[in-house]
């Protein structure tokens, strides 16, 4: 048995709070894997934009360059909140997410990317919210790549630093690195680092 949005029924959907982000208030009900339909549920739903993430990746140099924030998700839970990640932003405007990567690099990181390579895409938190996740590698030339970065008009202050490839997967071993994207990604060069190395041709 597989089900659809066809097994799903909405039955309201009232606005809860609208800002930068919106919450909406959902009264759904859906089929069962036993038969028949479920109760009515009530479930709040965060409304956000869809992300994009990009790892830079230098292939001559075998090494990485992320970038640390304050991240306000972290405050409560972490003594320190400040966050070592990918590049990342929303698709707020009508533009494809390539087009973002490149203008969030430029951005958070004074970077050039002079390739994409998809990874996946993901829903990071589904039970509560309906962002969806596009990750990449970029081929990155990393000399010179460094220093604080970010609009200020946005409040960004953002710390760009370049990391071995080893020393990152170091990092995310000993939970230094802890967020969903940059996990992900790492984990995912791992496995293919070999392949980017032996298709970036001469250092640029």
């Amino acid at each position: 048995m597989s089900f659809t949005r066809a097994d799903v029924e909405i039955i309201s959907r009232e606005s809860g709070f609208k800002g930068f982000y919106r919450l909406d208030v959902l009264t759904l009900r859906h089929r069962l894997f036993n038969g028949g339909w479920g109760p009515a549920l009530r479930r709040e739903l965060f409304v956000r934009h869809d992300a994009v993430c990009v790892l830079p990746y230098d292939p001559w140099l075998d090494q990485l360059v992320l970038i640390e924030q304050l991240r306000v998700g972290a405050i409560d839970k972490s003594e320190r909140p400040w966050m070592l990640e990918l590049v990342a932003g929303l698709i707020d405007k009508d533009e494809a997410p390539e087009e973002v990567a490149h203008r969030e690099a430029a951005e958070e990181a004074g970077l050039a990317l002079l390739s994409l390579t998809p990874i996946t895409q993901y829903y990071p938190s589904p039970g509560g919210s309906d962002e969806r996740v596009h990750l990449y590698l970029a081929v990155v030339d990393s000399r010179g790549a460094g220093g604080i970065h970010g609009l200020e008009e946005e409040g960004e202050d953002i710390r760009v630093s370049l990391w071995s490839r080893a020393n990152a997967i170091a990092a995310l071993a000993s939970g230094r690195i802890d967020n969903a994207a940059t996990i992900i990604a790492l984990q995912w060069l791992a496995l293919n680092v070999g392949q980017v190395q032996g298709s970036a041709g001469p250092q640029p």
